[in-house]
């Protein structure tokens, strides 16, 4: 199975040329006049490191490692210690962005020395002081050293890149595994840190859930709190709703594929899980004030900004015109899905066409749930016959409403109970019914929001809208199509729509229905990419048990995440477990990763065509599943994944 992109590889790497800028290089000998550490140009190499600044911009970070395929997509400095353990010791720092190969740069400084190696910054990884950021000590892969060496050459590289102390570990490779091992002891009394690659996922202090740059105010919120979209807001632990904001900070890991997250990526906001965030004083020191905050997958930065900058930021990021979704009024039946297709999605909305879209596939048809689509013309002649127009009108339309947020949010409450407790047409009502009554007796009915303002290539609208679960005991299903209606004017939904310029009116709710599953063994979500970890050829995979949705957690929970191959010979690579789950148990059997693995790839091709992408084209599908009472594999929705 292929490994992420900051994973080390033990294995054997062997002997091939080395380089210079591609080119093959010499004998390891000296060339030339000996250059010494305080007299390299910065195009050559450094005597010292000062700050993290300095080491990127000594670093490389790509492809082009050439022996050292171990290195490849981190952000490393190469370093040589001249005549060790002698009175003339010295050490270089290489300019790795330009020089990758230890023995062509030797040659050009004039030195020989085989105590050479390789600092790697790892972002994400917890640092023995606790914090995020772990800087790894490596050296030649077929090299062995004794602990008193290693604790010799630290102190040398300390001494000459000072902010590695307290944050550094030293990383055996294969020459140096066996000393290592029979010398543990001896490491943990002289206080050395060691990285093994089994410590890969064991203690992540810093994830990346969405690379951006924000401005806004750096606020601490609480479960209960309302945060503005001017705010970067760092939690304890994310909660399931949230209205738009400017960046996210949580002190807890996140589910990265929750509906939180989905709308971070989708607008283009900062979101990172950062342990302890406010024990960093970066962090703590700016709580109150404008800032601006950036997360890439190298880490986090956090300064001082102006109310210009924050302006100007939020100004470039709004679309300069009003949008208008598409909205087909003309489709005035509620039909089976057998009767709706992938171009139906501006009559019944991009979630029931694409479910139905996925019943057409030879792979999928028989783990897609069968139902039925609402159009948008229900819900318009619904707000037109109880003139629910016109109290959006008074909304839109009122000063005072638009300027306060609480007082919006009443008058959305408002609008919301006017729905719900509206009348239906007695056309509407028996089409409803005869829908209803189509399900054998006794169902359970899921009613799921199908908008035009959600499930988009870009815009996924993930968490805006509601779904509700129409029990038999409830009589008519138009009570609970009402709430879905209702949930059009939720106070989140407005906001996003608001900030998109999306015409609120033009926005209309189809409901998909179809039986409910009740008693499921577990339930998740896929993505035809790893859109976290960045690995290739892997899907991307989180699973909760039983109800527990992975699109909105409880609280502490933590999903089964993992890297599913895109081909049965590659495997799969459980990244973290289940809290639910024991330490010898995965939710998901080899049965149904296999299962799971042959229709995301049918999924993600199929719709690769449907949405016009060509291979060249970055493109995912994301994909929610579940396993029902009895084993089954269902496939309940597909939307394009939002880069």
């Amino acid at each position: 199975m292929r490994k992420l992109a900051f994973l080390f590889l033990t294995a054997a790497i062997a002997l091939a040329p080395n380089f210079i800028f591609g080119q093959p290089g010499g004998s390891r000998g000296p060339a030339g006049p000996r250059i010494a550490p305080e007299d390299l140009k910065p195009e050559m190499g450094i005597d010292k490191i000062l700050d993290h600044e300095t080491f990127q911009k000594f670093s490389y970070q790509g492809p082009e490692v050439y022996r050292d395929a171990y290195l490849a997509d981190l952000e490393f400095v190469k370093f040589c210690v001249e005549n060790f353990q002698t009175e003339n010791t010295n050490i270089y720092f290489m300019n790795t962005e330009i020089y990758r190969a230890h023995p062509p740069w030797m040659r050009m400084v004039g030195i020989n020395t085989r105590c050479r190696g390789a600092i790697t910054f790892l972002p994400r990884l917890t640092n023995p002081s606790g914090t995020a950021g772990l800087y790894v000590v490596d050296f030649e892969p077929f090299d062995s050293y004794s602990c008193a060496e290693i604790e010799e050459i630290f102190d040398l590289l300390i001494a000459k890149i000072p902010i590695i102390k307290g944050k550094c570990a030293f990383h055996p490779l294969e020459g140096n595994l066996r000393k290592y091992e029979s010398e543990k002891e001896k490491y943990k009394t002289a206080g050395i840190a060691v990285y093994l690659d089994s410590d890969l996922y064991g203690d992540i202090s810093y994830l990346p859930l969405n690379s951006a740059k924000s401005f806004g105010k750096l606020r601490i919120m609480t479960d209960d709190g309302r945060p503005s979209p001017r705010d970067i807001v760092i939690y304890k632990t994310l909660p399931n709703q949230m209205p738009r904001v400017a960046g996210v900070i949580t002190e807890t890991r996140q589910t990265p594929l929750s509906h939180v997250n989905l709308r971070a990526v989708q607008d283009k906001i900062p979101n990172a899980f950062i342990r302890q965030a406010l024990k960093d004083k970066t962090i703590s020191s700016l709580v109150g004030e404008l800032v601006s905050f950036e997360v890439t997958p190298q880490g986090y930065k956090i300064a001082r900004a102006n109310k210009a900058e924050v302006d100007n930021h939020f100004a470039n990021l709004r679309p300069p015109q009003p949008q208008f979704p598409s909205r087909d009024l003309t489709a005035k039946a509620i039909r089976p899905l057998a009767e709706i297709n992938f171009r139906s999605s501006d009559a019944y909305g991009v979630k029931t066409s694409n479910l139905a879209t996925m019943r057409t596939f030879k792979e999928t048809g028989a783990t897609v749930p069968d139902g039925m689509g609402v159009p948008f013309f229900f819900y318009d002649e619904f707000m037109k016959h109880n003139q629910l127009y016109e109290s959006v009108d008074v909304i839109l339309a009122t000063p005072q409403i638009q300027q306060d947020r609480e007082k919006l949010d009443t008058a959305l409450k408002d609008l919301r109970n006017k729905i719900k407790a509206s009348e239906m047409p007695e056309w509407m009502m028996k089409a409803i019914a005869d829908a209803q009554n189509s399900f054998a007796e006794g169902t359970s009915i899921r009613c799921r929001s199908s908008t035009n303002n959600e499930d988009l290539p870009g815009f996924s609208g993930a968490g805006l809208y509601d779904s509700f679960t129409h029990k038999t005991t409830e009589g008519h299903l138009s009570k609970s199509i009402k709430q879905v209606y209702a949930s059009l004017w939720n106070f989140r939904a407005f906001e996003e729509r608001a900030f998109y310029r999306i015409d609120h009116k033009t926005t209309a709710m189809g409901v998909l229905i179809h039986p409910n599953f009740k008693g499921e063994i577990a339930n998740g979500v896929a993505v035809s990419d790893d859109v976290l970890y960045e690995s290739k050829g892997n899907y991307y995979l989180n699973t909760q048990p039983g109800e527990d949705l992975v699109t909105n957690p409880n609280a502490n929970s933590s999903p089964e995440e993992l890297l599913l191959g895109w081909w049965e010979r590659d495997g799969y690579e459980i990244v973290r477990k289940s809290d639910a789950v024991g330490k010898d148990e995965q939710l998901l059997s080899k049965q149904q990763l296999n299962q799971l693995r042959t229709h995301i790839g049918r999924i993600h091709h199929k719709f690769r065509k449907l949405y016009q992408k060509s291979e060249d084209d970055q493109f995912a599908m994301e994909i929610e599943y579940k396993i029902d009472e009895e084993g089954n594999l269902v496939i309940k929705q597909a939307r394009p994944w939002v880069y």
